[in-house]
């Protein structure tokens, strides 16, 4: 069965038939599913999901963008959140200079305090890393992340910059953009990097595999993504849904 590790079924482009889709889900061969947070708000939703559908579990956790809103009321809140029963990870958090806001700092400041989060409920953190390579490889090994591990969500870099992640114990997110034509430095990656470390997700509404891409994402893309795992690695397409399974069950502690 096909493990999703990272979607945003809370997101309003789900409003219409966000219930039927879900429920579709196992049938279409997607056992599970982690929701997760980007904001309070989403956070919040995220845990609703959790309580509505037994196969959604969820991730705590503010994204870049969005640290601005966050203060001491909101962060211990996210704390409390954080020991939930079906929460499994902290995230999405790190860095994203390609919007560039907030300011640096604040996401810096926020980074670190979710990064400490993690550390202290021994949850893996889910990594936002947008045109942010240096510093957030910095951070997260000054921070001792290795400890908890977790995902590089959505990875955009290159070998080198992988080579490190998985050295740390790491797991690269590997969605829709590996079917790009234009995804030439994401195939390498995969092609060079263990399927042990690799995962699948859609990051959905976003970032739709070919040959739907453009459209509304949804986890019933994610066999498009593991064929083209299958195809660079050569190795049959039955095996990447078996690994990749395993591999989110043992990052999220899921048995």
């Amino acid at each position: 069965m096909i493990f999703e590790t990272h979607a945003h079924y809370d997101d309003e482009a789900f409003d219409e038939d966000r219930e039927s889709l879900l429920n579709s889900l196992y049938e279409a061969g997607i056992e599970y599913v982690v929701n997760v947070g980007a904001s309070i708000d989403t956070t919040k939703k995220t845990l609703e999901l959790t309580e509505q559908f037994p196969f959604v579990y969820g991730a705590v956790g503010v994204h870049p963008s969005e640290t601005a809103e966050l203060d001491e009321e909101k962060f211990k809140w996210l704390k409390e959140a954080a020991l939930l029963k079906k929460v499994v990870a902290i995230g999405e958090i790190g860095l994203d200079y390609y919007w560039d806001t907030p300011e640096r700092q604040i996401q810096k400041e926020w980074f670190n305090r979710q990064m400490e989060l993690a550390l202290e409920v021994k949850l893996p953190a889910i990594i936002h890393s947008r045109d942010a390579a240096a510093d957030t490889y910095d951070m997260i090994k000054a921070a001792g992340l290795k400890e908890t591990g977790g995902v590089i969500h959505c990875f955009s870099y290159g070998k080198e910059m992988a080579k490190n992640y998985l050295d740390m114990g790491f797991y690269l997110g590997i969605g829709g953009v590996v079917t790009f034509k234009n995804a030439k430095k994401l195939k390498e990656v995969v092609e060079y990097a263990p399927i042990e470390q690799l995962i699948l997700e859609t990051d959905c509404p976003y970032l739709a595999p070919e040959p739907n891409r453009g459209k509304r994402n949804s986890s019933l893309n994610l066999i498009y993504v593991a064929k083209e795992i299958a195809a660079l690695k050569s190795i049959p397409y039955e095996e990447v849904i078996s690994i990749t399974e395993q591999n989110a069950k043992t990052m999220y502690g899921i048995k």
